[in-house]
Formats: C-alpha cells, sequence, structure tokens
C-alpha cells in the first residue's frame, strides 16, 4: 500500500495541473469505492475551481474555492493518471475521471477498490473521520526526538507497531518504518517507552531522513505504485532492511544476515547485531 513518499510523490505530480485549474468535466462512474460516494459527489466538484493540492498523512486534499475538500486515499492499488487534450479512452477500473478548463484529464484507476474519496468542508477537516487523531507529520518542525519521546512514553508495545500507529507519527508504514529503525540502530522488538533521549533524537532524524530520500527518489515500486506522470518509484532500491531477509547486513564491518520476523501480520526486516 502506497506509504507517505508515494503520497506525497503523486500530489506533486498532480498539483501543477490541477491548482489553479475549474473542473468542467466530473464523472463518478460507480457509486462507490471502497466505501460509498456522496450521493452528489460529481456535482459538488463540477465547475469548481481547485485552489490548492497537499497531503496529510496518506490522503490526498484538494481545497476548492467554494471551501469543499476532497479526500482521497489511493488504496492497494489505486493510481492517478493523468492525460492531455482530447477524452482518452476510459478502461474498466476508471472509477473517477476529472478534466479541467485546460483540457487535462486526470482518471483514478483502481483494480482492487481499495481507495476511497469522500467531500467534506474546510472547516470540518481536522474533525473528518480519516483525519482526526492524526499525530505530526514526520517532515514537519512539529516532529523530532522530544515530540516522539512524548507521544512513546509509557508504550509497552514494540517500537516498529508504535511507528505504524497513525497516532503518534502520520504517514509511516511498514516499509519505512523499517528502514527507519535500521538506520537509527534501534531494534523492532525494543518496547516503545524505552525510546527516549538520544535515541528518540536518532530515530526522528532516520525518519526524516528516509521519507526525504523516497520522496526524492519517487517512491517505492511494489506492485502496483506508478506516480502520476506513469513512472515508477525507484527508492527500493535502496532499501537497507526491507525485503532483504537472508542477504548480508551492509553495515560496515557487520555482514550478518538479515533476519525476518512477524509483527501484527506484517513482515519486519532486521539486523540482530546491528539493531538493539
Amino acid at each position: 500500500m502506497p506509504e507517505l513518499p508515494e503520497v506525497e510523490t503523486v500530489c506533486r505530480g498532480l498539483a501543477p495541473h490541477l491548482e489553479g485549474r475549474r473542473l468542467v468535466h466530473v464523472e463518478a462512474r460507480r457509486p462507490d469505492l471502497r466505501w460509498p460516494l456522496p450521493v452528489d459527489f460529481a456535482q459538488r466538484l463540477q465547475g469548481r475551481t481547485v485552489v490548492a493540492l497537499r497531503r496529510r498523512a496518506k490522503y490526498l486534499l484538494a481545497e476548492l474555492e467554494d471551501g469543499t475538500v476532497l479526500i482521497a486515499h489511493l488504496g492497494m492499488s489505486g493510481r492517478m493518471l493523468i492525460t492531455e487534450g482530447k477524452p482518452p479512452v476510459l478502461e474498466k477500473h476508471d472509477h473517477i475521471v476529472l478534466a479541467t478548463d485546460r483540457d487535462i484529464w486526470v482518471r483514478f484507476n483502481d483494480a482492487r477498490r481499495f481507495g476511497a474519496m469522500d467531500l467534506t468542508t474546510l472547516d470540518a477537516l481536522d474533525a473528518h473521520k480519516l483525519l482526526a487523531g492524526l499525530g505530526p507529520e514526520p517532515l514537519s518542525n512539529a516532529f523530532n526526538g522530544p515530540a516522539l519521546a512524548l507521544a512513546l512514553k509509557g508504550r509497552r508495545t514494540p517500537i516498529k507497531a508504535a511507528l505504524l500507529d497513525q497516532h503518534v507519527v502520520a504517514g509511516i508504514g511498514n516499509i519505512y518504518a523499517c528502514e527507519a529503525l535500521y538506520r537509527a540502530g534501534l531494534s523492532p522488538r525494543r518496547q516503545a517507552y524505552t525510546v527516549k533521549g538520544e535515541r528518540a533524537e536518532r530515530l526522528a532524524t532516520a525518519v526524516k531522513q528516509v521519507l526525504a530520500e523516497a520522496i526524492e527518489a519517487g517512491g517505492s515500486t511494489l506492485r502496483d505504485y506508478r506516480q502520476a506522470d506513469g513512472e515508477l518509484g525507484y527508492f527500493q532500491h535502496a532499501f537497507k532492511a526491507y525485503g532483504r531477509g537472508g542477504e548480508a547486513c551492509g553495515n560496515p564491518g557487520c555482514g550478518r544476515p538479515v533476519l525476518r520476523l512477524v509483527q501484527s501480520g506484517r513482515s519486519t526486516f532486521y539486523c540482530a547485531r546491528c539493531q538493539r
């Protein structure tokens, strides 16, 4: 499932084509995705101008001139496809179609329909059920060592699980939790409440570095993910831990095999020597 870097990459790819543009045609080709769409979904979007496109956690947010906000989640296989000029030939899994006054067509294609879209208003955005209670953005100034230590205080759960808790920090998923813990030298089994002081600082720094590098590389392509221009992401080639079970640890002087364990139903990859 796309994580923060993939969603950020898609957001940056869409923004030049949608921001400042009027939606002259909106079509919902089915009444639901993962959940039912609002009954007036297309009518509330059509004719409106997109004033801003941004990301919150793993969600795309399109703010319209009248205060309406479109919330979109890519799900497991969702893709935003951009074409220019004449109307594109629609495919079976093109569920939502947007067209701008510059003849830019954006199609939300989702074969598995685990994606989701909803409408709210700017005033009600923070209280929306999908966004309420989310933790700080990991790339923001609000996320640092002391803030992370405070969020982890008293949590008797593995640190890997805590990083996946969107109330602790927003947008981190399984891949980047593994990579950040590896860089920070922290075992995924370590109890979260013990990550404080210098450990918390190392982990917060590692999270920021991993996410920033992944965004620069266009995200990680695993199965269905594509950037908004159709290109693949490339950060998977820089993985230090994730998916490398059985391979030698890349840290100088180590060479022990990367191990795999299952935590909360998800694969975790780590080096037992370098991560304590």
